[in-house]
């Protein structure tokens, strides 16, 4: 009978396990802002697809995604969220983190000319230089304009950035010696 129970006990923990595992897949699968093309408007709308709920619904045979947030809410918060069969497709590819790796691939800093290798994201993203020459980091931009200003920008490293950003916040503390011809280039 001790045997029996233990069976049943490891059994039942060896499930509980694999459901938690199902859950924590579903969960990393699904979490982050999205990019996707609203079916309505035919333009781009950040969503986030309710990733808890999603991981919770797996571990109860309903897996059904639904979204916690899009750039187009409230209006449009009763809308049939025909958006998400483009997440199911290819979840990976709509993730706003994967449209920027992609973008700074192979691309060089509009200023030092060092190419973008591996990207830190939470200690030293890079940044993108706007037409008024200016700086901005990626995350400051709305998601739903991201692809607008992909098109429109130059990438900058994180260095750079810094030491622009301290150029155009505190001019009365930078001495420029001579103009480099590098930063002449870009200021042309």
């Amino acid at each position: 009978m001790k045997y029996i129970l233990i069976t049943l006990l490891v059994g039942a923990a060896v499930a509980v396990i694999v459901e938690l595992r199902r859950a924590l897949r579903t969960y990393l699968k699904f979490r982050g802002k999205r990019l996707v093309s609203c079916p309505e408007t035919h333009k781009p709308a950040a969503v986030r697809v309710a990733a808890g709920k999603a991981a919770l619904e797996v571990t109860v045979g309903n897996h059904q995604l639904s979204l916690s947030e899009c750039s187009r809410w409230p209006e449009r918060e009763a809308c049939g969220q025909e958006c998400l069969a483009q997440i199911q497709e290819a979840p990976k590819a709509c993730l706003v983190w994967t449209i920027i790796n992609r973008w700074y691939q192979g691309q060089k800093c509009v200023y030092c000319h060092k190419p973008f290798g591996e990207i830190h994201w939470h200690d030293h993203p890079p940044a993108l230089l706007d037409s008024e020459r200016r700086t901005v980091e990626w995350d400051k931009i709305p998601a739903e304009k991201l692809q607008e200003v992909l098109g429109t920008h130059w990438p900058v490293c994180w260095n750079c950035h810094m030491a622009e950003t301290f150029r155009h916040e505190h001019p009365e503390l930078v001495v420029d010696r001579s103009e480099s011809p590098l930063r002449m280039s870009i200021l042309k």
